[in-house]
C-alpha cells in the first residue's frame, strides 16, 4: 500500500512551486522531515513531486484533453492534484485504481466534493487509455515538429531550440534526444570529500571523473554529511570539476588571495576553502541574497579557519578591491538550463525574456572580476547553463570590450587535468578553449567552464 501522507507531501510541494514560486529542492526535504515520513514514503513523495514537475507540460496537455477545457480554467489546487494523479497513471507502476482513488480523496480534502467529482471524471477518462495512446493523441495537436518534441520530451519549445543550438555549436546536434531524455532522469546523489580534509568513505563507489567525488548509495545522505562535520557533502560532479579547474590550473603560491564572487549556496565555496587551506591561500566569499549567504556559511563549517562572507552586489564587491585577487570564481546567476534534472520546475519557470537580462548581468560580473584580478590572476567564468547567450555570447562580448586585458587559458585541459579519467570534451565551432559538460555525456549538470587570465 502506498502512503496517503507521501502523496499529501508531494501535492503540497507541487502546489507551492506553482503558486508561491517555491523551489522543490529546498521545500521537499523540509516537508518530508516535518511529516516524519519513512524512507520508503520519502522516496515515494520525492518521485511523485519531482516526476510531476519534470513532465508538467505533457501532463497539462493530457489533462486539458481529458477535461475538455484549457488547463488555466481549472482551479489551481485541483489542477495540481490532477497533475500528480496523471503522473501516477502515465509514468509509475502504481495501480490505476489507487492512483485515481487517492487523488480524488486528496481533491475532496483540499477543494470539496464537487471538485472531487470533476477530478474523478478526468482521471477515469485518462485511465481508460494507455500512456502511449495519450501521447499520440496530444502530439496530433502540435503545430510543428518542435512542438511535438516539446510534448513528448516535456521541455518548452524555446529550451529545445536553445539546447539544439548549443549542441550544434559542438557539432553534436544528433545528441538532442539523448540530452532531453537525460534531463528527465532522476540524478543519482553525488557527494564530495573535501580535499585534504576527508577521504572517500570505504565501501562507496568513486565517481568517474572528479577526484573528490563518490556515490552516496541508498538512503538519505544527510547522516553522512552530519557525522563528517560537513567535510563530506552532496555536490554534483560538474561543480567539483569547475572548482578544481580554477584552483589547479596554475600552481598555487602561498599567500594568494581568492574570491568566490557569487557564492550561494556554497558548494563550490567549500571546495575552494579546502583547497585554500591546503595551500596557505586566503579565500573570501560574497553572496548578495542573505538567505543564500547563510547557506554559504553553513557550507564552510567543515573547513578550518575563517572565510569572511560579504553580502553585496557582486559588481560592487569586486569594484571595491581593484587588482587584488589571484583567483576569482564567477559562478554567475543563470537560467539553470543545465540543471533541469535536479531543478525540475526551472524549465517551466524561466522564459526567453530572462536570458537577455541574465547575460548582461553575467558580462558585468565577469568584467568586474577581471578588474579585481592582479596581473597574472585567473577568473573562472562558470554557469550551469549551456545556452549560447549565457556562455559563448558573454565571453565574446567581454573579449570584444576587454580583449586587450585578458587571455584564455585552456579550460578543457584544466578540467581534464583534475579528472580521474578521460573526458569527452568537444571543441566548439568558434575554436574557444572553454569546457562544456553534459548530463547525457558525462552524467553531470551541463556545466560551462571558461578560464581567463589577466594580462
Amino acid at each position: 500500500m502506498t502512503s496517503g501522507t507521501a502523496r499529501t507531501v508531494a501535492f503540497e510541494t507541487v502546489h507551492a512551486v506553482a503558486e508561491d514560486d517555491a523551489y522543490a529542492n529546498l521545500l521537499l526535504p523540509r516537508a518530508i522531515t516535518r511529516a516524519g515520513l519513512s524512507s520508503a514514503d520519502a522516496r515515494l513523495a520525492t518521485e511523485l513531486a519531482y516526476g510531476t514537475l519534470r513532465r508538467q507540460g505533457t501532463y497539462d496537455a493530457v489533462i486539458a484533453a481529458a477535461a475538455d477545457r484549457p488547463i488555466d480554467r481549472i482551479d489551481a489546487a485541483v489542477r495540481d492534484a490532477l497533475r500528480l494523479g496523471v503522473h501516477q497513471l502515465m509514468s509509475t507502476r502504481i495501480a490505476s485504481h489507487a492512483a485515481v482513488n487517492e487523488t480524488v480523496d486528496l481533491v475532496r480534502r483540499t477543494a470539496g466534493r464537487s471538485a472531487a467529482g470533476f477530478a474523478n471524471a478526468v482521471l477515469r477518462r485518462v485511465s481508460r487509455d494507455t500512456p502511449g495512446e495519450w501521447m499520440s493523441r496530444i502530439e496530433q495537436t502540435a503545430r510543428s515538429d518542435d512542438e511535438r518534441l516539446a510534448l513528448r520530451s516535456a521541455h518548452p519549445v524555446w529550451i529545445i531550440r536553445a539546447l539544439r543550438r548549443a549542441l550544434a555549436h559542438e557539432g553534436r546536434v544528433d545528441e538532442l534526444d539523448a540530452l532531453l531524455s537525460a534531463d528527465n532522469d532522476a540524478p543519482r546523489v553525488t557527494m564530495a570529500a573535501l580535499p585534504g580534509l576527508a577521504d572517500v568513505p570505504a565501501g562507496h563507489a568513486r565517481t568517474p571523473f572528479s577526484r573528490l567525488g563518490f556515490r552516496a548509495g541508498a538512503g538519505d545522505p544527510e547522516p553522512l554529511v552530519r557525522t563528517s562535520g560537513g567535510r563530506l557533502r552532496v555536490q554534483d560532479e560538474g561543480s567539483q570539476l569547475a572548482a578544481l579547474a580554477l584552483t589547479r590550473v596554475l600552481p598555487v603560491v602561498a599567500g594568494e588571495r581568492w574570491l568566490d564572487l557569487c557564492a550561494g549556496p556554497g558548494g563550490k565555496t567549500a571546495v575552494l576553502a579546502a583547497e585554500a587551506h591546503a595551500h596557505d591561500a586566503r579565500l573570501e566569499a560574497n553572496e548578495l541574497v542573505p538567505a543564500r549567504a547563510g547557506l554559504v556559511r553553513q557550507a564552510l563549517a567543515g573547513v578550518p579557519g575563517e572565510v569572511p562572507v560579504s553580502e553585496q552586489d557582486g559588481r560592487q564587491r569586486a569594484a571595491s578591491a581593484p587588482g587584488v585577487y589571484d583567483r576569482i570564481l564567477v559562478d554567475a546567476p543563470c537560467t539553470g538550463l543545465g540543471a533541469l534534472r535536479r531543478r525540475p520546475e526551472a524549465r517551466w519557470r524561466k522564459s526567453p525574456a530572462d536570458v537577455g537580462a541574465l547575460a548582461a548581468l553575467q558580462a558585468e560580473l565577469l568584467v568586474a572580476a577581471i578588474d579585481a584580478l592582479r596581473p597574472g590572476g585567473v577568473v573562472a567564468y562558470v554557469t550551469c547553463s549551456p545556452h549560447l547567450a549565457e556562455t559563448t555570447g558573454v565571453l565574446a562580448e567581454v573579449e570584444r570590450t576587454h580583449g586587450d586585458r585578458i587571455t584564455q587559458l585552456d579550460a578543457r585541459a584544466a578540467v581534464q587535468k583534475v579528472s580521474r579519467s578521460r573526458l569527452d570534451l568537444a571543441v566548439p565551432a568558434d575554436g574557444s578553449l572553454r569546457a562544456q559538460l553534459w548530463p547525457h555525456r558525462h552524467g553531470t549538470d551541463a556545466m560551462f567552464i571558461s578560464l581567463l587570465q589577466r594580462l
